[in-house]
This record gives structure tokens, C-alpha cells and sequence, in this order.
């Protein structure tokens, strides 16, 4: 078998990124659906930046040390990680001052421990203890001086259009066209394992456009890009549209300590324990908030 050289490509495909680190192809399809490795998705075929691959490689070497080497105390009034429609309007309705780089919760992990953002959100499931996010950030966040606490529970499941004959489950997507979410979220994560979990084969499905946001995956099956997407069923009541559920999922802020007492996040979190926010959290469905700022792990 012959070694591929990253710099002769821009892009990597599966088979050859297996060649190159001498894995099997399958753990790379788990390294990107864990968000572990840098990748990106084209009309449903997964494609690795070469650039990326030799950071990720180089930054691996070093122990994962060179993004840490450039980092001060201060980080970035930044909100990082998994979007969610709750979470986005709570940030702009309280004014806390908190910016958002919503890309998906591997993705907002990652730039967490590099000292990106004060605050990560995050719905990882681990399929080996079914627990959700504590056993992603034990494993990546040992390090940093942070605290896990619960967001909110979450449904998630089929969302489709009015008229359009109902999934009873996720095999029964086989042969329609889904809206995917791009490697790194905990979305894909998810639908990966369940997907694998029910018997539905991926390579079954029609894949659309992918969708960056819960908005945008269901803003497709709004618009008829698609016949469904795996979304929340708060979204999906907001378009209009129905909803079949398939799981319950827990999303959890990563705080760092010190952020923990910074105007934004305080502002935030205190918006979040009154009156206007739990109304809001009834209004769009598919929300339980009663346990919202309860600690989860502590570094």
C-alpha cells in the first residue's frame, strides 16, 4: 500500500487519510463523526483539508500542546459551540454582551480548551455509558479550570413536512433526501450512532446541503431542499412543520471559572433563571429547563 504525502493533495479522501495513518477506514469515519479530526463534507462524500490534517498531526505530536503554548489568562467574551435556538435567543434578549461562533459542540470543545470563549455549548453523547458531556469534557477539559452545568433537555427527532408520509423512525428516512449537519456537531455525532444503532445505511439516503445551525436544517425542509432533517422540535413547531421524536438529548455550557464571574456570563445566566426565560422555553416545546444551572462536573 502506497503512503500518501499530504502536501501533494488539498483534499484527502477517507481511503487515503487511512493510508496515511495507517488506520482502518472505519475508525476514520469515527474520527470524523467524533469531531476528532478536522474534516468537511461535499454532496455527502466526507473530504479531509490537507493543510488541517498536518496541524492536526503536528499539534497531536507536541501532546497537544502548541495551541495552549500562545494562550493568556484572558479569554474572548465569545460563546462557543452547538447552536440552540433557546440559547441564541436568551444571549440577544438579556444583552449580556456575549459574541457567537456557533460550528457544532466538537468544534466548540476544541476552541475551548484552546481559550477561545468563555463558554462552549454542548450535546455529546457517549454511546459506551450513555451519558451525555461529562465524559467528552473529562476526557478533553481535564486541564482546564472549568465547570459543566445542564442547559436543558431536548427533543430531537424526524422533522418533515405537512402531507408528507410519517417516519415511524429513523430506517424509514431510507430513500429520502435529509438535511445532513456538518462533521464536528454533536448532531451528526448522534444520527451517526443511532443511524448505525436502527440498521439505516447512510449510503441509502440522498443527502442535501449541509446545514450549519438547527435553523438551517429545518429551514430546508421548510423551503422543500429536502424531506427531512434530524432537528429539535422546537424548531421544528416554529416552522410549521411535524415532528416525529426519537430521543431525548441533554445540552450543557462549559463555563470557565473565572469567565464564571464576568458581566456577560452572570448577566446571562441570571436572564436565564427568571420568569421571562422559562416562559419563553414553554412557548417553544420541546424544552425541560427545571434543571438549568445544575452542576454537572467540575475540573
Amino acid at each position: 500500500m502506497t503512503e500518501i504525502a499530504i502536501s501533494d493533495h488539498d483534499y484527502l479522501t477517507v481511503k487515503e487519510l487511512a493510508v496515511l495513518l495507517r488506520l482502518k477506514e472505519r475508525k476514520i469515519y469515527d474520527l470524523a463523526a467524533s469531531g476528532e479530526v478536522p474534516c468537511s463534507r461535499a454532496t455527502g462524500k466526507l473530504l479531509f483539508p490537507a493543510a488541517e490534517i498536518r496541524e492536526w498531526i503536528e499539534r497531536s505530536k507536541s501532546g497537544g500542546k502548541s495551541r495552549q503554548a500562545g494562550r493568556t489568562d484572558a479569554r474572548p467574551a465569545i460563546l462557543l459551540g452547538s447552536h440552540d435556538p433557546l440559547l441564541d435567543w436568551a444571549v440577544r434578549q438579556s444583552r449580556c454582551g456575549l459574541a457567537t461562533y456557533y460550528d457544532g459542540s466538537f468544534d466548540g470543545l476544541d476552541r475551548f480548551v484552546g481559550g477561545e470563549g468563555m463558554v462552549a455549548g454542548l450535546h455529546i453523547h457517549d454511546p459506551k455509558s450513555d451519558f451525555w458531556n461529562v465524559p467528552a469534557v473529562s476526557r478533553v477539559a481535564a486541564n482546564q479550570n472549568a465547570v459543566l452545568v445542564q442547559f436543558a433537555v431536548r427533543r430531537r427527532g424526524i422533522v418533515f413536512r405537512p402531507g408528507d408520509e410519517a417516519p415511524a423512525g429513523l430506517p424509514d428516512l431510507k430513500g429520502r433526501r435529509v438535511v445532513p449537519r456538518q462533521a464536528g456537531s454533536g448532531t451528526d455525532a448522534l444520527f451517526r450512532e443511532l443511524a448505525e444503532k436502527h440498521g439505516l445505511e447512510l449510503s441509502g439516503l440522498d443527502f442535501a446541503e449541509v446545514a450549519r445551525t438547527e435553523d438551517e436544517a429545518v429551514e430546508a425542509v421548510s423551503r422543500g431542499e429536502a424531506d427531512a432533517a434530524f432537528g429539535l422540535e422546537a424548531v421544528a413547531r416554529s416552522y410549521g412543520l411535524e415532528f416525529q421524536p426519537i430521543i431525548e438529548e441533554e445540552f450543557a455550557l462549559l463555563v470557565d471559572r473565572k469567565a464564571w464571574f464576568e458581566p456577560q456570563v452572570r448577566t446571562l445566566f441570571q436572564f436565564c433563571a427568571g420568569e421571562h426565560f422559562r416562559a419563553r422555553a414553554e412557548s417553544y416545546g420541546g424544552y425541560d429547563t427545571r434543571e438549568f444551572a445544575t452542576v454537572l462536573w467540575n475540573a
